[in-house]
């Protein structure tokens, strides 16, 4: 029925692992730079434009932005887990190491300054880990699933501690607003089931090549 109706309406029900890690890699970097930039902007004001123009300003700010984007990476990879995850009984860990490797180019491919790299690789190192210990639960959907995302955001957020008293809810919601926002295009975009099915079989090919060279 769900397949009838995407078709009927021109929805793409994508299985394509290259496009899913694309989809996953956008994501990451549009939840890390809207909740990053929308909540300073509000915060700057009508002094927008001389704020993000100051160099200090501008350095703190990017060095928000590669932390929470690499928290992020973290988040979308485990909402994709618990999405697919229903789809693949027996394979779970399969699916988990596909998506780990997923995370795992992303991070290695982002164009970060040598500053900022150790935060990317610590959390490549970790991927596998923190997807196989979620697998120790019931899988859980965007508006509830525990965000990596949010202890950087809000230790790095170029804004002192004084001037966002009481404001931690807000930004909080706002990072958790944009993850339920991925969990509702990912949804309308991918096929869950044989998009699981060629993540891990993609991920297998891929070892085996590996492997063999």
């Amino acid at each position: 029925m769900r397949a009838w109706l995407d078709r009927l309406i021109g929805r793409p029900a994508g299985d394509d692992p290259a496009a899913f890690a694309g989809f996953l890699g956008r994501q990451a970097a549009f939840v890390a730079q809207k909740t990053v930039i929308d909540y300073c902007r509000v915060k700057a004001g009508r002094n927008e434009r001389h704020t993000f123009a100051d160099p200090d300003f501008a350095a703190a700010l990017a060095h928000c932005r590669w932390q929470t984007y690499a928290a992020a990476v973290a988040d979308v990879l485990a909402l994709a887990e618990a999405w697919l995850r229903p789809t693949v009984p027996g394979r779970e860990a399969a699916l988990a190491a596909a998506l780990s490797a997923i995370g795992t180019r992303l991070l290695a491919e982002a164009d970060a300054p040598a500053a900022e790299r150790p935060a990317l690789d610590a959390v490549a190192d970790s991927l596998a880990r923190i997807l196989m210990l979620r697998q120790d639960q019931p899988p859980l959907p965007a508006d509830r699933l525990p965000l990596s995302a949010e202890a950087p955001l809000l230790a790095t957020l170029p804004i002192h501690p004084d001037q966002r008293r009481g404001e931690t809810p807000a930004i909080r919601g706002a990072l958790r607003f944009h993850i339920v926002t991925t969990q509702q295009e990912m949804e309308r975009a991918f096929a869950p089931a044989a998009l699981a099915r060629r993540l891990i079989s993609h991920d297998s090919a891929r070892a085996a090549t590996t492997e063999a060279a």
